[in-house]
């Protein structure tokens, strides 16, 4: 695994900006070297700015939307038009904005599903996209794009959740976690995550800052600060991180 990089952004605004040109570049990436891009969404106020930033029209028009394919890293099992939902929040920012095929966008199969069925048919979704089995190793994403909890989760993987404990399963279902909202969720689990080219994590705020810093020096257990265990083997890590969140890291010996 290489090591991974920090873009430290001025504000969340900047790091939006950033953010987008990072998937604008991952696209242009995977579309000349494999024919197409898949990219898989965070839910989150710091990824909303991003979409928001990926949608405005200059830089809609630099991505080839017809070989774009779209998931989600996870999901609360709400319906698809709640307040509560990633997907929801992705559709009104980026999917509806931008020229998105209805027929690329992969949704968590929250109505009528408990949280451990809709793991298991969003798996099978993975599966067939990637004419994978249930033997095949976890599919290779171009991009996934993480949050960061001021806990320290990732996706929906809580600190001394089940869910972290997921590894033989590529999706999995999680209770909720100390943070808001108090609702199941499904998550992809650390083999998906661990098997993409390229993983992002947006961090945004003060409340971030000693999460971050765990998570960077790697003495947190995963178990207590599960994005610790986001180390895709063949992959790069970027942490896009904004002045706020950073403010702990040049006590931890890490760029200033």
């Amino acid at each position: 695994m290489a090591a991974p990089g920090l873009i430290r952004c001025k504000d969340s605004d900047a790091l939006a900006v950033e953010a987008a040109g990072l998937v604008i570049r991952c696209e242009q990436e995977a579309v000349r070297d494999r024919g197409r891009f898949t990219l898989v969404l965070a839910g989150g106020s710091t990824p909303e700015k991003t979409y928001g930033a990926l949608a405005e029209p200059d830089r809609a028009r630099a991505v080839d939307w017809s070989k774009t394919f779209v998931f989600f890293g996870d999901e609360r099992l709400v319906p698809p038009d709640h307040a509560w939902s990633n997907f929801a929040m992705a559709h009104r920012t980026l999917l509806a904005q931008a020229p998105v095929p209805a027929s690329h966008v992969f949704a968590v199969p929250t109505v009528g599903n408990t949280a451990a069925e809709a793991a298991a048919a969003y798996a099978e979704t993975l599966r067939r996209f990637f004419s994978a089995t249930a033997n095949d190793p976890p599919p290779r994403f171009d991009l996934i794009l993480l949050g960061l909890g001021e806990d320290g989760h990732t996706a929906s993987l809580f600190p001394g959740s089940p869910a972290l404990r997921g590894d033989d399963a590529w999706v999995t279902c999680s209770p909720p976690g100390t943070l808001p909202p108090p609702v199941d969720r499904v998550t992809m689990t650390y083999p998906v995550l661990n098997a993409a080219r390229h993983v992002a994590f947006l961090v945004a705020g003060q409340g971030k800052a000693a999460a971050l810093r765990d998570v960077f020096e790697g003495r947190a257990s995963r178990d207590v600060r599960p994005a610790v265990g986001v180390r895709p083997e063949h992959g790069t890590v970027t942490w896009l991180v904004d002045e706020d969140a950073a403010t702990l890291l040049c006590r931890s010996g890490f760029p200033a």
